[in-house]
């Protein structure tokens, strides 16, 4: 029996608003990168991006704003495309990626059809300074357990070729896996001239022994997705990912970058003799 690899697609809803100073963002209005900006996409394109999702395989679909949290505004918006996504495709487990919240409003995701959950750590406790400064790092552990406690499912992963070490790699992971996410998003830094990082030294030998370490040291997670950089990271030999433990990816375009196109990547999959997964466990 061959293995099942979940796909995952993500929709950019709202686009480069964010106030934050993460330095790995091209979605901050600090750094004025050249990208899309709009503050809420039409239902009408989001439909249809979820169909896309779903007919080339997709069991995810994750609704991401460019914010730090969660508002009343998003919230409410976030769950009127819930609704609007549910009425094209209900077969998509929908996920809402909208930065730090509360109990309370993950509560009314969840009402509203969000199955799960999906906020970052982004890097190690210590390093995070480094590369954030209008936010502490423990609101983001803090909204990783408020996911837990209001029943939906936690995502949450972190980004390499930060500039972090290898220290900061293992405590990162250690964090994750002390939170016990069924999904695990592994980024490979994509730089934009516009950021303040130097950009991803990592080799692709170096970013696939660090795909294994993340499958060693999350050991009770589903899933270990290889999500934004992918492309860039791996080039031709994306295909090893997944004999270093992933057994997730991204399919179709990211935030702000393009990924490849979607039949490519079931080709490749075909020609592994990876199935995809058909339904969620």
């Amino acid at each position: 029996m061959s293995q099942e690899i979940f796909l995952c697609s993500i929709c950019n809803i709202n686009s480069g608003t964010c106030k934050e100073d993460c330095k790995f963002c091209s979605q901050s209005v600090r750094y004025k990168a050249d990208i899309d900006r709009y503050k809420q996409k039409p239902l009408e394109e989001i439909q249809k991006e979820a169909i896309t999702a779903r007919d080339n395989g997709a069991l995810g679909f994750c609704l991401v704003t460019a914010d730090k949290g969660l508002n009343d505004k998003t919230l409410a918006f976030v769950c009127s495309v819930a609704k609007a996504v549910t009425e094209v495709a209900p077969e998509l487990r929908l996920i809402a990626c909208n930065g730090t919240a509360s109990l309370e409003q993950l509560l009314v995701l969840k009402e509203a059809g969000i199955k799960a959950y999906n906020h970052n750590l982004e890097t190690s406790e210590a390093f995070y300074p480094k590369i954030c400064t209008t936010h502490p790092w423990s609101e983001r552990y803090e909204t990783c357990q408020n996911v837990n406690e209001s029943g939906l499912v936690l995502i949450t992963g972190g980004i390499f070729g930060l500039g972090e070490t290898q220290e900061d790699r293992i405590s990162m992971l250690n964090s994750i896996a002390s939170l016990n996410p069924t999904s695990v998003p592994i980024n490979f830094y994509h730089h934009n001239e516009a950021l303040e990082l130097e950009p991803n030294s990592l080799t692709v030998d170096e970013a696939l022994s660090l795909v294994k370490l993340a499958r060693e040291s999350v050991p009770k997670a589903e899933r270990i997705m290889i999500a934004g950089g992918r492309e860039l990271m791996f080039g031709s030999r994306q295909e090893e990912i997944f004999t270093h433990g992933a057994n997730s990816i991204v399919i179709g375009n990211y935030l702000t970058t393009s990924g490849r196109i979607m039949s490519k990547d079931l080709e490749m999959l075909k020609s592994l003799n990876l199935e995809v997964a058909k339904k969620v466990k």
